[in-house]
């Protein structure tokens, strides 16, 4: 294949790593806690808040839960590298396809049965997963119902992975050589509009929601927003109790349709620690998390994609997955044989396990930046409630609750853990206090 193009894909690739690296270096907080503490700052220590009982449950329920988190994991990445890497993700999809001639359906008919064949092959360890949060008393669902949001879930990703698809096969199809800087392109928007529409679209498919009745929560969590300068249209209240008895909130969308979401669950919780938990979503609102780290996140996804066609035009990687070539639409084959063979649906298979394998490798680098966010919104709460003795009780009933994990591994935090330990969180409350004099 001629070198310039991926010469310039790669030049892209890098350059939009690169740029990705440097804002994350420059923007994250990485002591979201700045300044001297007098006296020492105060080390995360489970055994100085939670009791005994307290952290042999948060163990055993870790213990219970992990081995169902792991398998799903490796059985997942193991079944779509398998179908990627190998002639066996390229058969399957000219089997489903076989009777199908019009491109744009195969696309789709081949979105559908890969990921409806991953998701049935993590379906035994999401019961087993769900059977552990049943055994501690944190999911409400009857097993119909548990069942329905399963298949509400795999709808939506039918969803968006067929429109994904769809355009990225397009843009391939008509610009063969050059389709990494449309679909770049294409992808960065695609994320941001995602973005916007999900509260609008997905949020609406897994829960109801009503706006909280007038009186002084309501009044107060208003004028907490007002106070925080932090525009805020209404107050919601989701159905969360249906699932779970877990508690937590949230600051949803974007300008018009921002609005603060409690859990009907929370509603029960002393009004104090209602608003330390939205000053921490405040936090987010205030700082723009969730727009500036979609931002970050398409930037990352045009990279990627250039990275992808560096990949898909690899000979020796499509001759690996099987990938026979594809016939150009107009009747004329494309001038390099390879962006020939990318272009064929039956590459979709390698296609799913390139974006699995990416997704993976980022999971680490996004759950660091995320903890140090979340770390700055915990921050932000105290400052704008200046009550950290509430945030601290508040964590506490949050981790008790939600049986949340005091001493999280290495492997936990590189892969799981989007937050800080609830340990992590009240020892900051207590810095926090030492520097304000309490």
């Amino acid at each position: 294949m001629s070198r310039r193009p991926r010469t310039a894909a790669a030049v892209a690739a890098a350059a939009l790593f690169a740029a990705v690296g440097a804002v994350l270096a420059l923007t994250t907080p990485w002591n979201p806690l700045p300044g001297h503490v007098p006296g020492g700052r105060v080390e995360a220590d489970p055994s100085a808040d939670f009791s005994a009982a307290e952290i042999a449950r948060s163990r055993a329920f870790d213990s219970a839960l992990n081995p169902p988190a792991y398998a799903g994991l490796l059985v997942g990445l193991v079944l779509v590298l398998a179908l990627g890497l190998t002639p066996a993700g390229s058969r399957l999809i000219g089997w489903t396809t076989a009777r199908v001639r019009w491109w744009p359906l195969r696309v789709m008919v081949a979105a559908v049965a890969l990921t409806t064949l991953l998701r049935v092959a993590g379906l035994p360890f999401d019961v087993w997963g769900e059977s552990v949060l049943r055994r501690y008393g944190l999911s409400t669902q009857s097993w119909p119902q548990w069942l329905f949001d399963q298949l509400k879930s795999l709808a939506v990703g039918w969803v968006i992975y067929t429109v994904a698809l769809l355009l990225l096969y397009a843009v391939m199809r008509r610009f063969p050589r050059y389709w990494w800087t449309g679909a770049a392109a294409g992808g960065f928007v695609l994320v941001v509009a995602v973005s916007f529409l999900y509260p609008i679209a997905v949020e609406p498919v897994f829960n109801k929601f009503h706006s909280l009745p007038q009186g002084r929560l309501r009044t107060d969590l208003l004028a907490m927003a007002d106070r925080d300068g932090v525009p805020v249209e209404d107050v919601l209240v989701a159905d969360a109790s249906r699932r779970t008895t877990s508690l937590n909130a949230y600051v949803s969308g974007f300008g018009s349709t921002r609005r603060i979401v409690l859990y009907d669950t929370l509603l029960r919780s002393p009004r104090p620690r209602i608003e330390s938990i939205v000053g921490h979503e405040l936090g987010h609102a205030k700082r723009n998390d969730v727009l500036w780290g979609t931002l970050v996140g398409a930037m990352a996804v045009a990279g990627a994609i250039c990275l992808l066609y560096l990949l898909l035009t690899s000979p020796r990687l499509l001759r690996r997955a099987g990938v026979p070539p594809a016939e150009d639409p107009d009747g004329d084959p494309p001038e390099d044989a390879e962006a020939r063979t990318a272009v064929n649906p039956r590459s979709l298979a390698l296609v799913l396990a390139l974006v699995a394998v990416g997704t993976q490798v980022g999971t680490p680098v996004q759950n660091l930046v995320s903890r140090r966010i979340e770390a700055r919104a915990d921050a932000h709460a105290l400052d704008l409630t200046r009550d950290p003795s509430t945030f601290v009780s508040m964590q506490h009933e949050l981790a008790v609750r939600n049986i949340s994990d005091l001493s999280p591994n290495a492997l936990e935090y590189l892969l799981w853990l989007t937050h800080p330990s609830s340990p992590d969180r009240i020892a900051m409350a207590r810095n926090w206090e030492r520097m304000h004099g309490g």
